[in-house]
C-alpha cells in the first residue's frame, strides 16, 4: 500500500492508501470505503485483495477531513443522513482522482463499502459515474428516491444483525421497484461486520450485541466470489 494525498475542495488534502495491480493497464478500479473504525488494517487488506484482482484499489482516509476525533466520525454520520457535505466531496475527490491516473480506465471505475462505508457507497453510487457497487451491511434509505440513478449493485448482510439485517430486503425492494440491477443475499448466520476480524475488548462487546458483530467466514468468502462475479461483470476486472 502506498500512502497518498488527495486535493478536495476548499483548499485541503484527504489522506489515502492505495493499491495498485501487476500491470500497466488501463486497470478497472475500485474506491475502498472505511467502516466507522477509519482506514485501518482491515481496510488495508480489502483494498489488496482487489488488487489482487486487477484493480487499482484507493481507500480513502474520510475522517482526514473531518476534523479530530470523535467529532469527524459525528460529521461522517451527518453527512450519511443528509446525503450531502465533506464525505461524498471526499469520495468524489477520489474518483477523479483514480480517473486522472494513467492505469486506469475512468470508465471502469466502481466502489465497495463496509457499515457506515457501506451506506456511503450505496448512495455514491447513485450520485456518481460509476459501473458496480459492493454494499455490507450499511444503511439504507426508506424511500427509493435518493437510489434513482444507482449503478448494479451487489449487496450482503448478516441474519443475526437485529439493527442492519432488516436493510438487505428493503434494498432489495428499493432496487427491484426502480429498475436497477442487483445481487442481494442475507446470509443467516451471519451478523454484523462478517467479513471483518476485529479484536479487541469493544469487538468482544460488539459480539454480545444486538448486532452480533463478528467475522463468519464462509459469509465472507462467499461475498468476495460475489463481488468478484458482479465486479468482473459490470467493470470487466478479472
Amino acid at each position: 500500500m502506498e500512502e497518498v494525498s488527495i486535493s478536495v475542495p476548499g483548499g485541503k488534502s484527504m489522506r489515502a492508501e492505495v493499491a495498485t495491480p501487476a500491470g500497466d493497464g488501463p486497470h478497472a478500479a475500485v474506491i475502498v470505503i472505511h467502516e466507522i473504525f477509519g482506514l485501518n488494517d482491515d481496510i488495508r487488506a480489502k483494498a489488496e485483495h482487489l488488487a489482487g484482482r486487477g484493480y487499482v484499489a484507493v481507500a480513502p482516509d474520510l475522517f482526514s477531513i473531518l476534523g479530530r476525533k470523535p467529532l469527524c466520525v459525528v460529521r461522517a454520520m451527518q453527512s450519511l443522513r443528509r446525503n450531502d457535505g465533506p464525505a461524498f466531496e471526499g469520495l468524489e475527490a477520489a474518483r477523479g482522482w483514480l480517473a486522472a491516473r494513467p492505469d486506469v480506465d475512468a470508465s471502469r471505475i466502481g466502489v465497495i463499502g463496509f457499515c457506515m462505508g457501506g451506506g456511503f457507497a450505496l448512495l455514491f453510487a447513485a450520485r456518481a459515474p460509476l459501473g458496480a457497487a459492493a454494499v455490507f451491511y450499511g444503511d439504507v434509505p426508506k424511500d427509493e428516491t435518493p437510489l434513482e440513478a444507482s449503478c448494479p449493485v451487489v449487496a450482503g448482510y448478516g441474519g443475526r444483525d437485529a439493527v442492519f439485517g432488516r436493510f438487505a430486503a428493503r434494498l432489495e425492494d428499493h432496487l427491484n421497484v426502480l429498475g436497477v440491477e442487483n445481487d442481494i443475499k442475507l446470509y443467516p448466520d451471519a451478523g454484523h461486520s462478517y467479513m471483518s476480524e476485529h479484536t479487541g475488548l469493544m469487538a468482544k462487546l460488539a459480539s454480545w450485541g444486538p448486532m452480533k458483530v463478528g467475522f463468519d467466514p464462509a459469509a465472507a468468502e462467499d461475498s468476495w466470489r460475489r463481488v468478484e462475479t458482479f465486479f468482473a461483470e459490470h467493470l470487466g476486472g478479472e
